[in-house]
């Protein structure tokens, strides 16, 4: 197992995030093999036109999104690396009072395949440790 390997594992999941975030279905496309599985609670999409859609439903599900990409553990077998990325997801989201904040702890049960000189996802679990919601301050009130 290199360092460029993990390296380069852990940019998966910070490309992933960062496409997310930005509703970049670029970002996605690159870090995501053609048969990828993503599923969480209440969702199971496969294959990466479909996952790419899933951007879409972000933009309409929330005004906005970071994730925060924290720990990262990794085991490599030839091609096929497994590993858990830990992270903080944060979700804006309209409520009567105005809006508020939707926090995710998650974790990412993940499986990546070594292709064409890049490592792709090939499965992410999300799974939903706990979450929490906050108000948030009208934006100029601080």
């Amino acid at each position: 197992m290199s360092v460029a390997d993990i390296l380069a594992l852990r940019h998966t999941a910070e490309i992933y995030a960062r496409g997310a975030d930005r509703r970049c279905k670029d970002d996605w496309e690159a870090v995501l093999a053609d048969d990828v599985e993503i599923s969480g609670p209440g969702f199971h999409t496969i294959g990466r036109a479909a996952n790419l859609e899933s951007i879409d439903l972000l933009a309409r599900m929330f005004r906005a999104t970071r994730h925060l990409i924290h720990n990262q553990t990794v085991t490599i077998d030839g091609d096929i690396a497994y590993g858990e990325t830990v992270a903080t997801a944060e979700h804006v989201v309209p409520q009567a009072e105005g809006e508020a904040l939707l926090c995710w702890a998650i974790r990412y049960q993940d499986v990546w395949r070594h292709e064409a000189d890049a490592w792709r996802f090939t499965r992410r679990e999300l799974v939903v440790d706990w979450q929490e919601l906050r108000p948030l301050a009208p934006t100029g009130a601080l």
